[in-house]
């Protein structure tokens, strides 16, 4: 077994929320089961629909990708969060969260790879990462991303959790005036005060694109916006 397969069955078999397994939610349309990985097959499942999403629909590059899987290095110190169609048992949206204590024995966050977090530290101790956020194109009238929040909600509640913070995607299809004007718009009333602020590694070079772009925020962010979350 690979040191990444050890570190997966690890975190899969001592899940700290186990009481959290499983839950139903109907929704208008479909009825949704919501649960926290426990196999390697389910957290390929998950994989699966990132692919699907982030390469195949988004036209990421994914350079740790193979077989149709979205895979990387911090999935194996993560749990995984999957909404499941009870109808047809695919999953259809997915969370994975990294724990402060897993992120301590893995030594980094992933936000860490694309911003400068010092002047978060103060909070990591009682704080969770989110990524690799997705729901399946199908299943995006906001009953699968309120289904994942909830998961969400229960697990900050149970850990002790105090903060949340991720990366969130934007298409560069148009070579960039797309997020260039999403960052005008976020920059007029939706930064974080500037202590709390992170700062890319490698900035969008916003000044030579198009900023007036009327654009709308991907529905993920927009809803975290809805929340008064702060970027």
């Amino acid at each position: 077994m690979t040191d990444t397969k050890r570190h997966t069955a690890q975190a899969l078999n001592e899940h700290p929320h186990s009481e959290l397994q499983s839950a139903s939610v109907h929704a208008h349309t479909h009825s949704l089961n919501i649960s926290w990985a426990r196999h390697q097959d389910e957290v390929e499942e998950a994989q699966r629909l990132r692919y699907k999403v982030f390469a195949e629909e988004m036209g990421a590059s994914l350079p740790k990708a193979k077989a149709g899987l979205d895979q990387d290095l911090f999935d194996a110190w993560c749990d995984h969060l999957i909404v499941r169609d009870e109808e047809t048992l695919r999953v259809v949206g997915t969370y994975r969260v990294l724990t402060p204590h897993q992120a301590l024995k893995l030594g980094s966050l992933y936000s860490e790879s694309e911003f400068d977090l010092t002047r978060l530290a103060h909070l990591r101790p009682k704080m969770i990462e989110l990524g690799r956020s997705c729901v399946h194109q199908d299943y995006r009238t906001g009953s699968v991303i309120m289904a994942l929040w909830s998961g969400l909600g229960r697990y900050m509640v149970q850990g002790g959790y105090e903060s949340m913070l991720g990366c969130a995607s934007v298409s560069m299809a148009d070579g960039g005036h797309f997020a260039a004007s999403l960052h005008h718009q976020f920059s007029q009333k939706h930064l974080a005060p500037i202590e709390y602020r992170a700062f890319p590694r490698l900035a969008l070079p916003v000044e030579n694109l198009n900023q007036s772009l009327a654009v709308e925020p991907p529905p993920l962010v927009k809803g975290y916006l809805v929340h008064a979350e702060q970027l």
